[in-house]
């Protein structure tokens, strides 16, 4: 009899809890909602939080506010959001960098991008591109490549562990030459000396490097996603240029919630999410800016995490990238 009794009370305490889930989403979000931010106000991760969020707050009726907490490749702010309350008032704007590249270059990370995260929607992505100097004698993937094994050449990246520097490290491994990374501290810097002929080779994300190359201040040699970028679509892949089947380093963006955030709660932020993506004011204004809209689902994202953070840690370890 004792035990008919716990058994009941357990039914009753799922059939409780099952039903409140709904109930705890209908009424979400009844306060403004957080997203930490792992990088400074005016990049792109910033802009995407803010515009993403401003329109989601539209839909809702509710405040969605960007706390940007930069420093470390992101990790700051990702620590932050894995051990907050998961409730859904505190999300994460996570990008490639964070979530994939820092688990395999820090080995003391307080978080686990798979375990302590229930991913959202990954909201943008973006590549990069392969660019050199106009006095560099080069046109095209083959002669680059064929001047890189000389020893002659040098590469800039936006940072140490960013995608600039993984798509940079890689290409040299499938390639088999060597160019010496020269790490700035930020993308515009990096621009700078790559357009003034100071560091002949330069990877940067398309928004970034776009007018310069318009402007014949830089020759675009490759993309680093699988299909070439409608804006240049005369710029091969790197994957076909230099017969690397596979190679893509994107540079993306994303909403996760700590993991264990009730599935309705999650589910209520992806749609809006998705939503806020599919408006014509913010589709027009994030496609302006470079991004390719993604907007996928919860599940699409947690399928894409799972596969992603192994297979970049071994292609990273492979390639021996480090954090300077």
């Amino acid at each position: 009899m004792q035990f008919t009794r716990r058994a009941l009370c357990a039914a009753s305490a799922a059939v409780l809890a099952a039903a409140t889930l709904p109930a705890l989403a209908a009424g979400f979000p009844d306060k403004p909602v957080k997203i930490a931010v792992g990088f400074a106000a005016g990049g792109g991760a910033d802009i995407i939080a803010r515009e993403v969020g401003t329109q989601m707050g539209v839909q809702i009726g509710q405040s969605f506010i960007v706390d940007n907490k930069p420093g470390a490749t992101g990790t700051i702010a990702a620590t932050f959001v894995a051990k907050s309350p998961a409730d859904g008032y505190t999300i994460f704007l996570g990008s490639q960098s964070t979530m994939l590249v820092a688990p395999a270059i820090y080995p003391k990370l307080q978080f686990d991008p798979l375990k302590d995260f229930t991913p959202i929607s990954m909201l943008v992505s973006m590549p990069m591109i392969l660019a050199v100097h106009p006095s560099v004698p080069v046109k095209n993937m083959q002669e680059l490549i064929a001047l890189a094994r000389q020893g002659k050449l040098s590469y800039a990246s936006a940072g140490s562990g960013g995608p600039q520097h993984v798509a940079g490290e890689l290409f040299k491994a499938g390639v088999g030459v060597d160019m010496t990374h020269i790490p700035y501290k930020g993308e515009a810097p990096a621009l700078s000396d790559a357009v003034g002929g100071q560091v002949p080779v330069l990877f940067s994300n398309v928004p970034a490097i776009t007018p310069y190359i318009q402007a014949g201040k830089l020759r675009a040699i490759a993309v680093t996603s699988l299909q070439r970028h409608p804006a240049f679509p005369d710029v091969p892949t790197i994957a076909e240029a230099a017969k690397l089947p596979g190679f893509e380093v994107l540079t993306w963006y994303g909403l996760f919630a700590p993991a264990g955030t009730p599935a309705p709660v999650v589910k209520k932020l992806q749609d809006e999410a998705i939503a806020a993506l599919k408006s014509r004011d913010l589709s027009a204004k994030v496609s302006g800016q470079g991004f390719t809209i993604v907007g996928s689902t919860s599940q699409q994202f947690t399928d894409l995490m799972k596969a992603q953070v192994p297979r970049m840690d071994k292609l990273i370890r492979a390639a021996n990238i480090r954090a300077d």
